[in-house]
């Protein structure tokens, strides 16, 4: 199980975006797996009939969960299962790596061979999808620009352009349409361990703005289906 770091969330302007991305530039480092920058992610999220996760975010519930699948950049040679916990306000994310054919059987349904797959959350995810009715829901895709600061572990995200799959789960389908999720809006991230250096703490300061719990699958759902 990963270690649960802390996390903000704040939905900020494009001239805050373009301000602390000066200023993030000027002490962080970029990601290296990024390109000009920044990185396209495409993710399918997994909910129940009676949209568990979904309405468990909404209604800020303490203890919840939500599985995902995800890839960079339009590569689908690389995939990772994700499972992504929070408990007290606190946030751990545990990963595994799935081929493009292991996703597919995902997607249609085919389960047979995940319990014998030797990876935990694999199994987890067979599990729920057969005892709690978890599948596929939408794709949601975004644009993100990561900065890393090594002390604290400190990772913040710049995540905008998101865009919802509407009723569409075939995640490696190039031809499944995404349209924009509502308004234009940017996501600031800020996750950390113990402690959030001063340096990152004062680069993120933007007037007028508080932590929130935006959530693009739920940004996506209610554009969405």
């Amino acid at each position: 199980m990963s270690q649960y770091r802390h996390e903000w969330k704040h939905e900020i302007s494009l001239s805050d975006r373009l301000a602390l991305r000066a200023r993030l530039g000027a002490v962080c480092r970029r990601d290296s797996h990024t390109v000009d920058g920044r990185y396209q992610i495409r993710s399918l999220y997994f909910d129940t009939p009676a949209d568990k996760a979904l309405r468990e975010k909404i209604d800020g519930v303490n203890r919840r969960e939500k599985f995902r699948i995800r890839y960079y950049n339009g590569d689908s040679s690389l995939l990772h299962l994700e499972k992504k916990s929070k408990l007290n306000g606190l946030s751990a994310k545990e990963v595994t790596e799935l081929s493009a054919a292991e996703a597919q059987a995902i997607v249609d349904g085919k389960l047979d061979w995940m319990p014998g797959s030797g990876r935990p959350l694999v199994q987890e995810l067979c599990h729920k999808m057969r005892t709690q009715g978890l599948r596929p829901r939408t794709i949601v895709d975004y644009t993100r620009e990561p900065f890393v600061y090594p002390p604290g572990n400190v990772r913040v995200t710049l995540d905008y352009h998101i865009r919802t799959g509407l009723g569409c789960t075939d995640l490696l389908n190039p031809d499944c349409v995404t349209i924009p999720a509502g308004e234009s809006v940017t996501i600031l991230e800020v996750k950390w361990d113990a402690f959030l250096p001063g340096v990152i703490r004062d680069a993120v300061q933007l007037p007028n703005r508080r932590a929130g719990a935006f959530s693009k699958y739920a940004q996506c759902r209610i554009y969405g289906v």
